[in-house]
């Protein structure tokens, strides 16, 4: 970002009023070097500045900028990739919410990730994640950050179930390495609850289904094992309301076809309880407003809201729109649910769901779409 030099060219600058404090009146029996005195002043986020103060003004720089600020200091980095960072931008009224969309060419040979905003314009695409090509992986947010976690892959013409996590930096722009899963799955249900995340289920490295669960703590950047399902389940997924975790869709051992049983997880009770009013076989989640929004397979024309205040269910009509397409992915920006045509189709607008609109105007059209087709997406906001 124009403007933006390393501290350390700023502090010796001839003439830098900023710094005269700090160097100031030995006679007063403030002896200190001025080594010393240049440490302190490489301590702060801006010379001249309580760290308050700084905190403040660099929480008003544009999301845009980020990565640039990454560069001019470890402070800054360390301070832009902090949960107080994101906080100071909430408090500021500076928060941005971009969409981050997986993609993939209308030949299905490559797919990437990239950045939406509001207006669906276009600000980076993500750099290539570290490991090789997984399918049946997981995907949440934490902490303003992307998770992607295990899934499977064929490496050397071997196939195996990941235990890797790794985790996307949407300020820095960066991948990194998490601490692996305790077991190695594919095809489970994955979700962000109080600011931890949890995975259940799915098939594990024999291609077993599986009923064990566990927990990651960001702050000590480890994974727990909790209390397991009654029973295994596999091509389910998560979501997090009211506090619990929600497991729903997907198969179980006790049933046959597709299960209509929720599971729900209370992290302050540390067990599970059972609702028997799911939907089965989903093709797209997500959740808006405290309630979670779901399409069926079998039913792509009407909307399945889930109000978990009194575990009911509602049936919205998704309207025609000149298209063939009854295939969708959801994303959410701005308090509306996007629904991104799963088919090839270039003249297909995306259809927008406002909860909150006047009833009878909660549908139109949205210019916001993806460079291709959407496999999945996440909302970051920074």
């Amino acid at each position: 970002m124009p403007g933006f030099v390393r501290e350390k060219k700023r502090i010796t600058e001839p003439n830098m009023c900023l710094s005269s404090p700090l160097m100031q009146d030995h006679s007063k029996g403030n002896h200190r070097s001025p080594s010393q005195a240049t440490d302190e002043i490489e301590s702060l986020l801006l010379p001249g500045l309580p760290d308050d103060v700084a905190k403040y003004c660099l929480a008003l720089v544009p999301r845009s900028s980020f990565p640039s600020m990454g560069g001019v200091c470890k402070r800054w980095r360390s301070f832009i990739q902090s949960k107080e960072f994101l906080m100071e931008r909430k408090i500021a009224g500076m928060l941005e919410e971009w969409l981050y969309v997986l993609t993939m060419d209308s030949e299905g040979k490559e797919s990437h990730w990239e950045v939406l905003d509001c207006l669906g314009q276009k600000h980076r695409l993500l750099p290539p994640m570290p490991g090789p090509e997984k399918v049946g992986f997981g995907t949440t947010v934490l902490n303003g950050k992307l998770l992607v976690l295990a899934g499977y892959s064929v490496i050397n013409g071997t196939a195996s179930a990941s235990a890797d996590v790794y985790q996307y930096d949407s300020c820095l722009n960066c991948w990194s390495k998490l601490a692996n899963l305790n077991v190695a799955r594919y095809d489970f249900a994955c979700a962000e609850v109080n600011g931890v995340v949890y995975v259940v289920g799915g098939y594990g490295v024999e291609g077993e289904s599986l009923s064990t669960a566990e927990v990651y703590d960001p702050d000590t950047d480890k994974w727990t094992l909790i209390e397991s399902l009654r029973r295994p389940r596999w091509g389910c997924f998560a979501c997090g309301l009211n506090g619990k975790l929600y497991v729903l869709g997907g198969r179980s051992s006790f049933t046959i076809g597709n299960s209509r049983f929720v599971d729900v997880y209370n992290p302050e009770k540390q067990t599970w309880c059972e609702m028997k009013n799911g939907c089965v076989m989903v093709t797209a989640h997500a959740v808006l407003e405290k309630k979670l929004f779901c399409m069926e397979w079998k039913n792509q024309r009407k909307l399945a809201i889930f109000n978990p205040d009194d575990n009911s269910w509602k049936m919205v009509s998704v309207p025609l729109t000149g298209s063939t397409s009854i295939g969708f992915r959801f994303g959410i920006l701005d308090g509306k649910l996007l629904l991104f045509s799963v088919e090839g189709d270039p003249g297909y607008h995306t259809l927008l769901y406002d909860p909150n609109a006047a009833p009878g105007s909660e549908w139109r059209t949205s210019e916001i779409k993806p460079s291709g087709l959407c496999l999945c997406s996440v909302t970051i906001k920074a």
